[in-house]
């Protein structure tokens, strides 16, 4: 499968990671997506995938045109068709806030249909993006719509939430709640409804995604795994508490997820946080 990445220019770097592109054969069908610090928006241009929620309850969906997920604290299943076209936004916690015109707890969770966001947009994007002459300027396109639907202001709050979330980012979650709070000069209950806003989780939990995601990130699976060290130098309080942690958030035991990850090898410059497969 082919990777193409774009670092958005200021503004839009303070509340994106990257723009990209997928295109290909995915490493496997059906892919498991544990909770990571960031949001996204679905352009698809090729065949649709269908997206299964872990909570059984929740109908799966066909992922087809474009679609808006936020935040997610637990996995996710995507089932790949056999080739993937797609371009996407890797957006920061709270970088869709600009975007949405709603409160981020709306996406928690959830996929949301690009039109539902952005009335009557997906098939005009889709055919702007897909006439694109490479993946590069298809990039482009989509950066030039993000830029266009930037606010000149930003939502209340939310220069709060991103300063105080990068703290969290460059400490990878070992920030006490209380301590953001004091830095900040606002109470816990005002900090926690500025996240919930534009993040849509409280801190404690970003600050829960920030420490699993530097842990899952530190594993090599070329590599041999201590995992008592790993669970030590990333913050958790024992290896009963990751190990917990790890299968609430990924559905496999440590060693389980090892063994998948090995077996799925890599793409060659795609984020080491690739989905692994589903088993």
């Amino acid at each position: 499968m082919r990777y193409v990445g774009l670092a958005p220019a200021p503004p839009l770097d303070r509340l994106i990671d990257d723009i990209y592109s997928l295109s290909g054969a995915p490493s496997a069908r059906r892919l498991t997506v544990p909770p990571m610090p960031s949001a996204h928006l679905f352009l698809v241009l090729g065949d649709p995938a269908r997206l299964r929620d872990s909570d059984l309850s929740v109908p799966s969906e066909v992922l087809a045109d474009g679609w808006f997920t936020g935040l997610w604290t637990r996995p996710f299943l995507i089932e790949c068709p056999a080739r993937l076209h797609l371009v996407g936004v890797h957006f920061k916690p709270w970088g869709t806030s600009p975007f949405i015109g709603r409160p981020a707890t709306e996406l928690r969770d959830r996929w949301v249909p690009l039109d539902e966001v952005w009335k009557r947009s997906a098939d005009r994007l889709r055919n702007q993006v897909g006439e694109a002459a490479s993946p590069v300027e298809a990039l482009r396109v989509l950066e030039a719509e993000l830029r266009s639907r930037l606010a000149e202001a930003p939502p209340p709050g939310l220069d709060l939430v991103q300063h105080l979330g990068g703290r969290l980012a460059l400490a990878h979650g070992a920030v006490p709640v209380a301590a953001l709070a004091e830095l900040a000069g606002v109470t816990g209950n005002h900090l926690a409804a500025q996240f919930k806003a534009h993040v849509g989780v409280t801190p404690k939990r970003v600050a829960r995604i920030y420490r699993f995601a530097q842990a899952i990130l530190s594993v090599d699976p070329r590599q041999p795994v201590d995992w008592s060290e790993l669970a030590h130098s990333t913050g958790y309080f024992d290896l009963a508490h990751f190990s917990r942690e790890f299968k609430d958030f990924t559905g496999h035991t440590p060693t389980g997820y090892l063994a998948l990850r090995r077996r799925a090898g890599t793409v060659a410059g795609f984020p080491d946080d690739v989905p692994i497969p589903a088993g």
